[in-house]
């Protein structure tokens, strides 16, 4: 079995850290610049279609899962375990786009979990749901886009869009670069 080119481990680790580093600073920015959320209005750099909100979920994509913020952390580390070991130990780094996949996949699940825990130091305001004071375990998102004031798309982050990239490339790759030999099977039943 061929080895793993050393650069794949360089490409992967380069994409899933610049990745993350993006996602932390621009929620570092976002929050610094407006608040928490409904602190202060959102800021549209397009009005009424894109634009800057703060937002807190304590769930998963859409937020699915409110309050299940442990179990998220949870399946965030045996994914990333999981994704090591399918590049490097399981080699499937040697395929160039499964390195890009599953390095942005990673850059997500990391910038993600980075809040989950509460790394960030934030605290709630009393909104109502939380008592003000307490330590916030959620996701921090900021990017909102609507449509014609008919879809107000959920807001999130930019580690949400590695995941969804990094999914969808998953997908892609599935697809067009299924195993000859599945076709094979398929042609004999």
């Amino acid at each position: 079995m061929k080895a793993v080119p050393t650069s794949r481990y360089l490409l992967f680790a380069g994409i899933a850290l610049v990745g993350c580093a993006v996602d932390l600073l621009t929620k570092r920015w976002a929050f610094a610049s407006l608040g928490m959320p409904h602190q202060r209005p959102s800021y549209w750099l397009w009005d009424e279609i894109f634009g800057f909100t703060t937002s807190l979920n304590e769930g998963a994509l859409f937020g699915i899962g409110q309050g299940q913020g442990l179990l998220f952390s949870g399946l965030s580390v045996i994914a990333a375990v999981g994704i090591v070991y399918w590049l490097f130990i399981a080699k499937a780094a040697r395929d160039l786009l499964l390195t890009v996949a599953l390095g942005s996949v990673t850059a997500g699940i990391f910038g993600n979990l980075y809040d989950r825990l509460g790394l960030p130091g934030l605290t709630w305001t009393g909104d109502g749901a939380h008592q003000g004071g307490q330590s916030v375990y959620a996701v921090r998102d900021w990017l909102h886009f609507k449509i014609d004031h008919v879809i107000d798309w959920p807001i999130f982050n930019v580690a949400d869009s590695l995941l969804v990239c990094g999914a969808a490339l998953l997908i892609w790759h599935a697809l067009r670069f299924a195993p000859t030999h599945a076709h094979a099977d398929a042609a004999e039943r």
